[in-house]
Formats: C-alpha cells, sequence, structure tokens
C-alpha cells in the first residue's frame, strides 16, 4: 500500500526544511527538536478530571510520574504509561496528549513514568525505574483511585519495549504484581542486528531510520554483550507464556514492523489473548502525531478500546 497522504506530506515538510537526522545531532539538540516535534503532532490536550504530579520512590532516587484521572467515579482500572524516544529522547510532556486521550477514552487512570534517559543512564536503569513504579501503582492503588486488579501497562517505541519487559518482570519476580494487559505500540522487541525485512525495506526515508535507531541501541546499552538480554529485547526470552493479553500496534513503513509482529505471534504461540492491529500507510511515532495524521487518532482510539475492553 502506498504512503499515507498526510504521512507523506509530514515527510515532505521534513525534507524541505533540511532538518538533519537525530543520530547526527548533539543529545541535548536532538531532544529539542524531538521535544517541539511532540508537542506540535500531539493535538491539542484534552480536559482530563484531574492531573497531579508526584514523585515516588525509585530503585537510584525519586522517579517523577504524572497522573491522570479521568472523569467519574473510581476505583478506576489504571494504566501505567512509558513514553517513546529511543531511551534517549522525549518524556511525560511529550506523551500528554496521549496519555489524556486514553485516560478519556478508556475511562483508566493513567500514570506516566519519566524514567533516566541514556546515554546518562544505561540499562538497565530504565527498566528498573518502570517496574519498580508499577509496584508502586499496586501497592498503593486505593490512595490514587485505583483498583490493583486492574492494572495495565503499555508504551509506544522503547516505552512499548519497557512495557513488554515490566510485563516479563512482573511474571518471572513473583511477588503478586499481577498485571491485566499491554499495549505496546510499534514496540522495540529486538536488536537490530541481524535484522529484519522490514528494518531492510523501511531503512531510509520513513521518519525512523535505521542509522538512528542503531544511535538509539548504542546509547542505551552499556555493550553489546546485553542485546540478547530478554529485559532489553524482549523476542529473546525462551518462553513468553504466562503474560497478559497484549494489543501490538504496528506501521507498515515502520523498521520496527516486523519485530512487533514477531512478537505478537510468540504471544498467540505461547497461549497469551493477542490482537496485531497493522497500520497500512503509517510511519513509526503516528499514534503520536494525532493532530495532523487521522490514522493516529484511529489507533488511540483503538488503543482505548482494547484497554476498556479488557479492564472494564
Amino acid at each position: 500500500m502506498p504512503l499515507d497522504p498526510q504521512a507523506q506530506a509530514l515527510l515532505d515538510q521534513i525534507a524541505a526544511s533540511g532538518q538533519l537526522p537525530r543520530h547526527l545531532l548533539p543529545v541535548h539538540e536532538a531532544r529539542r527538536q524531538a521535544h517541539l516535534a511532540f508537542i506540535a503532532g500531539g493535538g491539542a490536550p484534552a480536559p482530563v478530571a484531574r492531573v497531579e504530579d508526584r514523585r515516588i520512590p525509585g530503585p537510584e532516587g525519586d522517579l517523577l510520574i504524572r497522573i491522570y484521572t479521568p472523569p467519574g467515579d473510581g476505583p478506576f482500572p489504571a494504566l501505567v504509561y512509558f513514553h517513546g524516544g529511543g531511551w534517549v529522547l522525549a518524556s511525560i510532556e511529550t506523551h500528554d496528549s496521549l496519555c489524556r486521550t486514553l485516560a478519556n477514552e478508556a475511562g483508566v487512570v493513567v500514570l506516566a513514568v519519566e524514567y533516566s534517559l541514556a546515554p546518562e543512564h544505561k540499562f538497565p536503569l530504565a527498566t528498573e525505574e518502570c517496574y519498580a513504579a508499577t509496584l508502586w501503582t499496586a501497592s498503593n492503588a486505593l490512595s490514587v483511585g485505583i483498583d490493583p486488579a486492574r492494572i495495565a501497562v503499555g508504551g509506544d517505541s522503547a516505552g512499548g519495549n519497557l512495557a513488554a519487559v515490566v510485563a516479563l518482570m512482573a511474571r518471572d519476580r513473583g511477588n503478586q504484581l499481577n498485571l491485566a494487559f499491554q499495549l505496546l505500540i510499534y514496540p522495540v522487541t529486538d536488536y537490530y542486528l541481524p535484522g529484519t525485512p522490514s528494518y531492510q525495506e523501511n531503512a531510509e526515508g520513513y521518519y525512523l531510520p535505521r542509522e538512528t535507531m542503531i544511535w538509539y541501541w548504542n546509547a542505551y546499552l552499556p555493550d553489546e554483550a546485553h542485546a540478547t538480554n530478554p529485559y532489553a529485547s524482549p523476542l529473546q526470552a525462551s518462553d513468553l507464556s504466562g503474560l497478559p493479553p497484549a494489543l501490538i500496534i504496528t506501521a507498515e513503513f515502520d523498521p520496527l514492523r516486523d519485530e512487533g509482529e514477531m512478537y505478537a505471534a510468540r504471544l498467540q504461540k505461547a497461549g497469551v489473548p493477542t490482537k496485531l492491529s497493522r497500520y497500512d500507510g503509517m510511519i513509526h511515532g503516528f499514534v503520536n502525531m494525532a493532530g495532523i495524521m487521522e490514522q493516529g487518532q484511529r489507533a488511540r482510539l483503538e488503543a482505548a478500546h482494547a484497554l476498556k475492553t479488557t479492564l472494564h
């Protein structure tokens, strides 16, 4: 299928601007540009009943979380959300619009986690912080209007990686953290080598270049020896049974398409109820561009419907 016209228009605009790909920029400049792009594409932030920033204990100091509470009476189901950005870029601010949409449309409390970024903070700190935030949510559920039996994890891109990893950690560590659902939006599930067909087909020209993904991986991992660790590359896990039900969203023109779809197939084979939803004509990041791409808004509503159906 050809590129969606709205995706093509964005790519044309980027090409005309002469903007360098993120991997050719200093980290601080890549972060600045990513912040502006996320905010511009995300759409107007919808009002929710309440938004609260809170600091909670983390493995190496306090973590900032942002709690979005929808209208209505609790206790509500919850979604602990991890933002994308290659483990290097973005923040809870860049994903504010998305979190508000999910809170309102799914009727869930969304807890967005400000985990530590690479390259200043290497693997596995972000995974441990995201796990700690999820465990805190379960342990303090009633105090923030949440039903501890209905907690999901979710994220996009690198955040989808972190959500998948937290689900694995919750199963493996056996500490009564029983997750109800995982929302994985074009997740990173494996290292960039040896690569998949989509890594080759979409290596250049489709918003997320292969070289930028390599830059992200090099920033995140202390060394390549960690690439086969399932808590870095969940597709490397030998056993995916016993994990919570999943919705996995992928994009046709995305280097990460195949690894997301391979993870869905592995989950299904392991007996995990899993829906795979590929958006043809779309590029990586489109769910965060719902302000300029209709399919981004449609994917947000699909994610919200899955949360609502599973958790309510």
